[in-house]
This record gives C-alpha cells, structure tokens and sequence, in this order.
C-alpha cells in the first residue's frame, strides 16, 4: 500500500517481496471500513471488491447459552458499512496490478532483504538475494514492512518493547454445509474461545488457547481436540473429519509489541514491525493500512524533493504511536481480564453486564463497531496523484 501510494504521488518506488507470490494461508484477512474507505478515495473501491470476499455488518457471540450482537457498522461515516473477509493474497495481487500503472512503482519478487547498507551512522540502502544473485538497491529511505518478525527493524538494532500476551491462536480451515448459515461470530465456554469467520465454502476458525499450550493439546491427541471442537459447534461434526493431522492445524504465537523509536536516519519501520497487535478485533492488517496512508501523507513531498529528514520521520511516529498505543492497551485489557478468565474458567460463562447492555440497546453496538471498524485515528488520503514522473534520485525502498 505504502508503495503504491508514494508511486501515485511521483516518488519512485522498488518494493521487495521475499515469496514468489502472495499465496500465504492464515494471514489477516479483515478488511475494515476505513481502509476500504481508503480504497474508496482512491477510487480503486468498485475494482476491489470485485475480488472475492465476504461482507459482515455486525459481529457477535455466543457466551455460554446466550448468543449476544456485539458490534454494529451499520452507521459508520464511510462508503462500506462492513467489514470485508478477502483472502490476503488477493488484497495484495490487486495493490500490486494497480501499482504496475504507475511508471516509477517497481515490484520484485523473490528479493529477500539480508543487509542494509549505510554511511557513517545513515542507511543508504540494502542487499536482497534474489535468484539471480545480490541485489543492491540505493534509496533516499528504506521502509521496514516486513511484520513482527522483521528483519530490517533487527539488522537496524532498533530496540523492541514486548507488551506481553497470555494466549496463542490455533487456526484451521473447515468446510462450510449449506444449512450452516454465514454468521461470523465467537462462541465462550468454559476454558474455551472459539471464533468461526464465514469465507464462503469453509470457515475460517480459531481456537484460542493459553500461551505455550500447544504442546499440552498435542499430548491429550488429535481426537481429543476434534472433539472438543465438535462440544463447542455440533455442526462440525463431519468437517472436523478434515482434520487428519497437526499439520492441518497453523499456530500463531501472539505476540504484542512495539518499538521505542520507529526510524533511524535513512530508515523507517511501519505496520506490524514498528508493532506487533494482539489478533483481538483483527485491525493488525487496520493499523499497518493506516500507517501507510500517514507516511505517504507526510514523506511524499520530501521524497519526491530529494529532502526528507529525520524529522519528516518523527513526524510519521508521532502521528501514529497514539492510536497505536490506544489500540494496544485496549488488547490487551481484553486479553489480561476477558480472554485470561475465560480460559482458567471451570464453569459455564455468563454475559458480563456491560455486553448484556449491547444486547438490550441495540444502539450501544454502534461504539464497538466504531472502534473496531474505524479504529482511534483513522486517516484519510491527502497527497494528489503526481501529473508528470518524478525526478530520478528520489526514491524509496519498502522491504516486505
């Protein structure tokens, strides 16, 4: 996104993918109003959603008997009043087809980043391999994209902050039957979180279980958690057949992070590599999509000039780390007194009082769906598609 948006605006733009394609399974893929309103603003909106997708105006869940909406989008002050389920891949291939427009957004694929080159105290640019060999790229300003594992923030030594998280996710694909309906909703028992996400023909589940205990789960077997799926959703009784070994099951260790300085001179990380989010609300994919539109705002110009200054990148963390911080608090405030409890509980679970609020006054799910659909600083495009291509010495290198 972040490419594409300098590309627009005449900055030339290398972005490296280290993959051969974006085909990556259990990737996030939410797709909030605000940044489908980013799309909209950039008229890319219509093309878009064209893709396939699943579209979700309210979010809600089962705690113990009781089934309970807890979020409404449909009064947002956006184009899309939902939340839009697409296969990351396909959010990825079409930004790159729109980029291949622009004469001065270049994708290379199979680059993997595994040196940064600097002068004095400045990155200068990086080394990737490639098949054909080391590939040196020289830039105005490197961008770290490259999530909560980045190696461009580690080769930076730039100084990580762990926020902690008590649980791990377990995800796994199940057919969807006809007669299942397309609810997208969670479902709280007693020592068990379970999210089912409608992707069409299958569903899209995670299993929430306490940090480190995957191995635990393994040593009980493989039926031993196909039926402890089938005790939460009785529907699944034939698809978890599908389930013929761990390897059909992906963890994702969670992790909520954040670095102390997002930049260094001639580098700037963004998304998931300035900080690691909680998967709680999915606005990972949100936050890194509002990241971009931000840089993009305040570094076009300077790039485009030749003149972007470590102050230009302390502008991009301090219009950020607020709604990144807030986010952040707000995860794991759910996951330390929500999502903790839930999964040392020995006995069915009652809806607290505040969400049997949300279920009594249908009008109260509006502030859910506003922060989670709109998050706590949405931003909006403001540079102008440049009219002419830019000079040559400005550029711009984003590792992903």
């Amino acid at each position: 996104m972040l490419g594409y948006l300098l590309a627009r605006a005449g900055v030339d733009v290398v972005v490296l993918e280290k993959h051969a394609d974006f085909f990556r399974d259990f990737r996030g893929d939410t797709i909030h109003p605000s940044t489908l309103e980013v799309m909209h603003e950039l008229g890319l909106l219509d093309d878009f959603l064209k893709r396939p997708h699943q579209e979700v105006a309210e979010l809600g869940a089962k705690i113990g008997d009781e089934f309970i909406t807890i979020a409404d989008f449909s009064h947002l002050p956006t184009k899309c009043k939902f939340l839009a389920f697409m296969p990351q891949w396909e959010f990825l291939d079409f930004l790159a087809q729109a980029g291949k427009r622009f004469p001065t957004f270049h994708l290379r694929m199979q680059a993997e980043v595994g040196e940064l080159l600097t002068e004095g105290d400045r990155v200068v640019g990086l080394k990737a391999a490639t098949p054909e060999g080391d590939l040196e790229v020289r830039a105005d300003l490197v961008v770290g994209t490259d999530g909560r594992h980045s190696t461009v923030r580690q080769l930076a030594g730039l100084e990580v902050e762990d926020r902690g998280a008590p649980m791990d996710v377990l995800w796994l694909r199940l057919s969807k039957n006809p007669e299942d309906g397309a609810e997208t909703l969670g479902r709280i028992e007693s020592g068990r979180f379970f999210i089912m996400i409608d992707r069409g023909d299958y569903w899209q589940c995670a299993f929430v279980i306490a940090k480190g205990g995957f191995n635990e789960l393994r040593r009980k077997g493989l039926e031993s958690f196909r039926l402890g799926l089938v005790a939460l959703e009785p529907t699944l009784a034939d698809s978890v057949r599908e389930i013929t070994s761990w390897d059909d099951v992906r963890l994702l260790s969670v992790r909520v992070d954040r670095l102390k300085q997002w930049y260094k001179p001639g580098l700037l990380c963004i998304g998931d590599a300035a900080h690691a989010m909680s998967p709680v609300g999915g606005v990972g994919i949100n936050l890194a999509i509002q990241d971009a539109v931000a840089t993009a705002n305040i570094l076009a110009t300077p790039l485009r000039e030749g003149t972007v200054t470590d102050e230009d990148l302390r502008e991009v963390q301090k219009r950020r780390q607020w709604p990144t911080e807030m986010t952040q608090a707000l995860q794991i405030a759910i996951q330390n007194q929500v999502i903790s409890n839930v999964l040392s509980m020995t006995k069915q679970p009652k809806p607290p009082f505040a969400v049997k609020l949300l279920g009594r006054f249908p009008w109260l799910r509006r502030f859910p769906g506003r922060l989670v659909g709109m998050g706590f600083r949405p931003e909006h495009v403001e540079m102008q598609e440049a009219s002419a291509v830019p000079k040559a010495d400005s550029s711009s290198s984003t590792a992903d």
